[in-house]
């Protein structure tokens, strides 16, 4: 076992070199950003915007690993400007032999003032700031501190690979985990590794029992440990577990996205209802109200779209208004907004029609644009036929590229 058999299961198994890492490929694989900046020993500030059981934590403390510095750590929702200080002194006091990353889970829990105060040590390279944030650093990272800082996107880890990574823990544990339930806890947990390896441990001890010591044919004694009496763990366990978890709101923790997802779906079903009730759950358990809008802009778009245009419009001012009026009078503006976007119609066309050209832009690239549709600021061009004919081109003609001009996005 790789740690203290009181320690989380998520800790236990948590990679311990660069290679053991279980999806993020696109930065840790070979050739990408941050392995090179690795291989190279060239590691600035930088920002990772994740979900939740992603791999940000990880990640930063198997940089400093990797290049040998000093590893500071501090969450954003506990500490303030005093511990900041200690770590600056810390850096100053190290700076002599080796570097410093100071590593600031959930930064975006910082307010302006905080974040200021970080800037100059930055600036000099004092530290190595890693921010972690499941909010969008734009919105919730002074524009300084960004500018400072490189953002890096990790991704909710795949079904596949959080099966793996279900499959580590079950070692761990010592126990058999059908292929069933697997697959349960890999859905149940939508991309959040932490959440799945939870689960699996809270399912473990619920339903564990102490196998005695024993002697096999040779005399020695069975090494005794904890198991499930059935010695594998079922669905029916899994959601058992489920269904005796004491659920507290807490707006960094699981209850959190449980929430907002209750939310946004009962929008997405036009019920107002239940869309006020899971509202309020969240504004009075201090949720902050301009993540609440946020979610209310992005559905505007998302769900409710060409049905209802004005519905961008809508949850714009409601984003507005909270901005400005803040606690208690914006949960006002926000019932408004609320029952407005759930009972307005929905059309995902849209949003549909976008993804779907986004997926040809991955697949093809670049495809060359079509030349009556290039700018021809040059007598070339012209000559060469960019912008030829543009005008009097056939009304509903394809402007795609060859290779996509029979695609249809877009299906009102």
């Amino acid at each position: 076992m790789n740690q203290a058999l009181n320690s989380p299961l998520a800790d236990r198994i948590r990679p311990r070199a660069l290679n053991q890492i279980i999806g993020q490929s696109h930065l840790v694989g070979r050739s990408k950003p941050i392995r090179r900046m690795i291989e190279q020993g060239v590691i600035h500030s930088m920002i990772f915007w994740g979900p939740p059981g992603c791999g940000k934590t990880t990640l930063a403390r198997l940089i400093a690993q990797a290049i040998d510095a000093a590893f500071i750590e501090i969450s954003a929702v506990s500490a303030g400007k005093a511990d900041m200080r200690r770590a600056v002194e810390t850096a100053n006091q190290t700076l002599i032999n080796k570097k410093t990353i100071f590593f600031i889970d959930e930064i975006h829990r910082f307010n302006k003032a905080q974040q200021d105060f970080l800037l100059p040590y930055v600036e000099d390279g004092t530290l190595i700031l890693i921010g972690a944030t499941t909010e969008n650093p734009s919105f919730e990272v002074i524009s300084p501190l960004l500018s400072r800082t490189q953002v890096f996107v990790l991704e909710p880890i795949s079904k596949s690979e959080l099966i793996k990574i279900i499959q580590a823990g079950s070692r761990e544990l010592q126990v058999a985990l059908s292929d069933q339930a697997q697959d349960f806890l890999a859905e149940f947990a939508n991309g959040d590794a932490r959440q799945a390896l939870n689960l699996l441990e809270n399912t473990f001890q619920l339903y564990g029992v102490k196998v005695k010591k024993s002697r096999d044919r040779g005399g020695a004694k069975r090494r005794e440990y904890p198991g499930i009496e059935t010695s594998s763990i079922t669905i029916n366990h899994l959601k058992q577990t489920l269904q005796s978890k004491h659920l507290r709101y807490d707006t960094g923790g699981e209850e959190h996205y449980n929430t907002i997802s209750a939310f946004i779906k009962s929008m997405r079903a036009s019920n107002p209802d239940a869309a006020l009730y899971y509202l309020a759950r969240m504004v009075d358990a201090g949720e902050d109200p301009k993540f609440i809008a946020r979610r209310m802009v992005i559905f505007a778009s998302e769900d409710i779209g060409m049905a209802q245009p004005t519905a961008l419009v809508v949850a714009n001012s409601v984003f507005r208004a909270v901005e400005t009026i803040g606690y208690p009078e914006a949960q006002i503006n926000l019932a408004h907004g609320v029952t407005y976007l759930a009972s307005a119609k929905k059309d995902r066309s849209a949003y549909d029609a976008y993804f779907a050209a986004l997926d040809d832009v991955k697949k093809h690239g670049n495809l060359p644009i079509p030349l009556h549709l290039r700018n021809a600021p040059t007598k070339l061009m012209k000559d060469l036929g960019y912008s030829r004919g543009y005008e009097k081109y056939p009304k509903g003609k394809s402007l795609l590229p060859e290779l996509l001009e029979d695609r249809k996005y877009y299906k009102s």
